[in-house]
């Protein structure tokens, strides 16, 4: 159960800081979907996905049913 919690708290940790950076200066599209090397977008979405399939396939297995 604590790997699922560690796993949310990254999770909104992300939206945290991804919420604090639209709000003090916007976020562009492009740097959303197509950031440069270094960004700090770089890799978000990617990281984002990975951490929210995890808690899924936790929850699964917790559960005992299937995706």
């Amino acid at each position: 159960m604590s790997g699922k919690k560690e796993l949310i708290e990254k999770m909104i940790a992300m939206q945290k800081a991804f919420i604090d950076q639209e709000q003090n200066g916007g976020i562009n599209p492009k740097d959303y979907f197509a950031p440069e090397d270094g960004h700090a977008l770089d890799g978000y979405r990617e990281s984002y996905e990975k951490l929210a399939t995890q808690v899924v396939d936790l929850a699964h297995e917790e559960k005992g049913s299937k995706r």
